[in-house]
């Protein structure tokens, strides 16, 4: 899933890498934004802005492990594709927990890493949708009732009306209704929707 706006940002202190990197992903048809230095790329940087990062490991001044630290500050959500031209193990894995989606060697492969863009590009669109999920759902629920919020609650923990209704003190066709309400509060087709978007929401 891409957008308009979307655009693959190189960052890499090799001139002759970050060009033909730049060409290579411009001719498969993806916008593309290339930096010389993690300072410069800062200078740039718009946290709003979608797509995916390959960040160059080792650079002078500011290090592609330091930039992903820096980024992780920010909450950014940006996938991180990895190259370096020091096979580092150590690396690669600091990297990943840093939250890099992939990790790639130079000389690489042009195949290699236009399929590792492609999927953190794909993965930042799922991303961004499940966000625009989420906050669809929060202000849903903002507009339930201290009542529907408590049968929320029990619904989504899997009780069904008979058990709702001996925990509140209410009858079960009190309890029906107020379930179906919240089901048309929260324009859920059906319990399954609501109790992913329920773990969706507790996990975001």
């Amino acid at each position: 899933m891409q957008v308009d706006d979307t655009v693959v940002m190189i960052v890499d202190d090799d001139a002759a890498v970050r060009d033909s990197l730049a060409v290579l992903l411009s001719t498969a048809g993806l916008e593309v934004e290339a930096y010389a230095s993690g300072e410069e790329f800062l200078d740039a940087w718009n946290p709003g802005k979608t797509g995916c990062l390959v960040l160059d490991i080792r650079m002078p001044g500011i290090s592609g492990l330091e930039l992903l630290e820096r980024l992780n500050v920010t909450r950014s959500r940006i996938p991180v594709v990895i190259i370096t031209g020091h096979g580092d193990v150590k690396i690669a894995v600091e990297a990943m927990k840093l939250g890099a989606v992939d990790f790639i060697e130079k000389p690489f492969k042009y195949e290699v890493i236009i399929g590792s863009i492609r999927d953190a590009l794909r993965r930042e669109g799922q991303d961004r949708s499940r966000e625009v999920q989420v906050a669809a759902h929060l202000e849903r629920l903002a507009q339930l009732t201290e009542r529907e919020r408590q049968i929320y609650d029990f619904m989504v923990q899997g009780d069904p009306n008979k058990v709702i209704a001996a925990k509140l003190d209410i009858s079960p066709r009190t309890v029906e209704i107020h379930r179906a309400h919240v089901m048309d509060k929260l324009q859920a087709r059906n319990l399954s929707q609501l109790v992913k978007m329920a773990i969706l929401t507790e996990v975001r």
